[in-house]
């Protein structure tokens, strides 16, 4: 096993260890015996309710929410760096499952920093009380993702959802698309267009909305290659209206979005750690206890620098992970920078360590069955979550550089 206990409190490792113990005992038996389940077409029935009400018990589906409305208590001063831990430890049984919980975790960090004292009164307990509570946060959209993802405050880039407010109601018309938790969610938090051509910046606002509000239709679930147990949605708007205390922020919701975005980053990298690891104890367990060639895998110099090879980049990515969860935790000025730089760098290396367990595995590799090649498709997925490698990379320049760096292209001549 490839683990660091430094610097964790007593209480992160008690934590992580009931998480692990939940992961050994209940995710990872699952996953093995009923490993079809994962290709279901009816997304309502792959992950039994059993999973969520177990996470539940053990107070690891509801960080993030306030301690007063039910939410499990983390100390302020190392929440990301829990975050990071416990995301990790999940995603080692499933990223699937990860992704479902994290959505919850920073949804909830979101509203009890921008909504309104009655609408966390409301919602908190209710997501704190149910097992099968999901949070949903909406902003992709089928015409315009990555170019959202670019630091450019540009009116070319606005979201096609547009709000108005008319009378005492805010109606939003338009479509969601990639949306973590969308095919299941019961709350969403949803961006849309108020002031058109002021930039993201200045014209972006953010409503609460819960899933029975007319006029709002759960399109289909997106069939994804990897993390299949996290049902990821389409969503449309239809005139629908939402009381006019349920926008959250008005026009300026994206600049108070960093208390989502910025841990939102670090827990994408340690979901994808999660996977390595697993990746990598699966594949060391199997190159000791293989025999080819007359002799253990393990034996062979090809195999051993392979093993080498997977074992320095999940420390690596570790490493610069709680450089970056410390970053996020202490508000350092360098933050968004490392949180970018360290979802770049995890997606990047732990799709070559997957790709390393899965060669390494011979036919095996490839086989349903044999549960390897899912570890494989899993860190694709991290390839294009919460923004695609190469725009992760203009944001890092950008957050170096931001008078130099360029600007936006702007629409076509």
């Amino acid at each position: 096993m490839i683990y660091n206990d430094r610097g964790l409190s007593e209480e992160q490792r008690m934590m992580r260890d009931a998480c692990r113990a939940f992961v050994n005992d209940f995710v990872t038996p699952f996953i093995r015996k009923d490993w079809q389940r994962e290709w279901s077409m009816k997304p309502e029935g792959r992950l039994p309710p059993e999973i969520l009400e177990q996470a539940h018990k053990i107070g690891i589906r509801t960080l993030g929410i306030p301690e007063e409305f039910g939410g499990t208590p983390l100390d302020p001063k190392t929440e990301v760096q829990t975050f990071a831990m416990i995301s990790e430890e999940i995603s080692r049984g499933d990223a699937g499952l990860s992704d479902k919980l994290v959505q919850i975790w920073k949804v909830s960090v979101l509203l009890r920093n921008v909504a309104p004292r009655h609408l966390q009164e409301k919602w908190f307990p209710r997501v704190a009380e149910d097992p099968s509570f999901l949070l949903a946060h909406c902003l992709t959209e089928p015409r315009g993702a990555s170019d959202r993802w670019l630091p450019y405050d540009v009116p070319e880039a606005m979201m096609h959802t547009r709000a108005e407010l008319k009378g005492d109601k805010w109606v939003i018309n338009g479509r969601k698309q990639f949306i973590s938790n969308g095919y299941d969610a019961k709350l969403y938090v949803v961006y849309a267009t108020t002031k058109p051509g002021a930039g993201m910046t200045k014209g972006t606002s953010s409503f609460l909305v819960p899933r029975d509000t007319p006029g709002l239709t759960v399109q289909r679930c997106n069939e994804t290659l990897g993390g299949r147990f996290m049902n990821n949605g389409e969503i449309v708007f239809e005139d629908m209206a939402v009381p006019k205390d349920h926008c959250l922020v008005q026009d300026t919701a994206l600049t108070k979005a960093g208390v989502y975005f910025r841990p939102g980053k670090i827990i994408q990298a340690s979901k994808n750690l999660g996977i390595a690891v697993a990746a990598f104890e699966k594949t060391a367990e199997y190159v000791q206890n293989y025999v080819q060639g007359g002799r253990t895998l393990i034996k062979h110099q090809a195999v051993a620098i392979r093993l080498a090879e997977m074992a320095t980049k999940i420390c690596a990515v570790r490493s610069l992970l709680n450089e970056a969860s410390r970053a996020v935790d202490e508000g350092a000025p360098d933050a968004e920078a490392l949180v970018n730089m360290v979802k770049l760098f995890a997606s990047e290396e732990v799709f070559k360590v997957c790709q390393h367990a899965v060669e390494l595995h011979g036919g095996n590799g490839i086989m349903l069955d044999f549960g390897v090649e899912k570890h494989l498709r899993d860190a694709a997925v991290f390839l294009h979550m919460d923004a695609t490698v190469d725009i992760s990379k203009f944001k890092i320049v950008k957050c170096m550089f931001p008078e130099t760096a360029g600007v936006y292209a702007g629409p076509e001549k």
